[in-house]
């Protein structure tokens, strides 16, 4: 398996990824993109934040706010490291998405929530909000305190239980903080090290810009400018596909309408990671990064509409982030895929494709796009 190109498998195997794609040649100017991450490297994550709930009552504060379980009473092996979550609004919605991790540090008695950077003094307003009369402490940690990184090898060939802390004194033999970051598969880890410390192997490090594309081929949504606060539905934003719900769990800020979704098992739209490409070009076969291809993604506004391409019609999703040739969007899965959605008459056909049109500088420009849904999507 090559590690930077998601290869499309049988519809027998996964039933709603498109099979008729055509190869492609494609050229284009000369691009300043970042160039295709490492196989197996590591990366500081600026644009996230913690925050330290530490405190008696953290932990049962916690269970009545994420959509993860917490309770001491399961036999999670996570709850000793780290875990993907999500904040919901009383309505269901997404507030953040969060990975919370058990805090390691001496003398402290309580949890770190990694948050979007831009988000995390609102989080934090937002728990002291709800804690009323539960005895635990909020306190916003500074990136002069700790560090969020990721580290990744995609060849297989590399495991650890503890990644020590290059540069310095470490937290102590089994005393990490950090976990699988199993939103999807070659991820890699998480890890959680104080200010100027760093993880201590022998790879590649690499800017964040890695980390985004890796996250883009994968298909995995990050931080609120991807997912929008208090609009998107935790299933639209994958949330459960990549680990981050318990359905078995009691009751949460917004569990009703996320529940009743799951139950019903009715999702139209979610996430998925997405491919430009040229008006003059032919659709692409597999998704794949090109740091030669620009195509002016980044200039793409947010939500932009996503329709057919020489068709009329409703829109077929939403454009949220990119950069190069790749990205994410909110997709119409009966639309922009082959998915079999229950109640939905099924709109996609052989041959459909999709542009982004917007306004740059005082002109129109205009881009085709094609979803893609991961191998590692479950089915519906």
């Amino acid at each position: 398996m090559k590690p930077l190109r998601t290869i499309l498998q049988p519809a027998a195997a996964r039933p709603y990824i498109c099979n008729n794609c055509l190869s492609r040649t494609l050229s284009r100017k000369y691009s300043t993109n970042p160039p295709k991450p490492p196989t197996k490297g590591y990366t500081l994550l600026p644009t996230r934040r913690l925050l330290s709930l530490s405190g008696p009552d953290a932990t049962h504060f916690l269970q009545g706010a994420i959509t993860a379980n917490v309770s001491s009473s399961t036999s999670n092996p996570r709850l000793n490291t780290g875990f993907y979550a999500a904040f919901l609004n009383a309505q269901g919605r997404l507030l953040n998405d969060v990975f919370v991790f058990k805090d390691k540090r001496e003398g402290v008695d309580g949890w770190l929530v990694e948050v979007d950077g831009q988000e995390v003094e609102r989080l934090a307003k937002h728990v002291k909000r709800y804690r009323l009369r539960s005895k635990f402490e909020v306190k916003v940690l500074s990136q002069e305190e700790m560090g969020v990184w990721s580290v990744w090898d995609e060849e297989g060939g590399w495991t650890a239980h503890s990644l020590g802390g290059g540069g310095g004194e470490g937290t102590g033999e089994g005393r990490e903080i950090g976990c699988e970051d199993l939103r999807a598969p070659g991820m890699g880890r998480r890890v959680v090290f104080p200010a100027g410390k760093r993880p201590d192997v022998e790879m590649e490090e690499s800017d964040e810009e890695a980390y985004r594309i890796r996250r883009y081929l994968k298909g995995v949504p990050e931080g609120q400018d991807e997912l929008i606060r208090e609009h998107a539905l935790p299933q639209e934003s994958c949330a459960d596909f990549m680990g981050g719900i318990d359905y078995r769990k009691g009751c949460y800020v917004g569990q009703e309408l996320t529940i009743r979704t799951h139950h019903t098992g009715v999702v139209r739209k979610r996430v998925l990671p997405v491919m430009i490409y040229g008006k003059d070009e032919t659709e692409p076969a597999w998704l794949e990064y090109d740091p030669e291809k620009d195509y002016g993604v980044e200039g793409i506004p947010r939500d932009t509409s996503i329709g057919r391409l020489e068709k009329r019609g409703r829109s077929a999703g939403k454009f949220l982030a990119g950069v190069g040739n790749i990205g994410l969007g909110l997709c119409r899965l009966e639309t922009m895929t082959d998915v079999q959605v229950q109640g939905a008459a099924g709109g996609y056909k052989e041959g459909d494709e999709f542009k982004l049109e917007w306004e740059a500088e005082g002109s129109s420009e205009m881009v085709k796009v094609k979803a893609f849904v991961p191998s590692w999507h479950l089915k519906q």
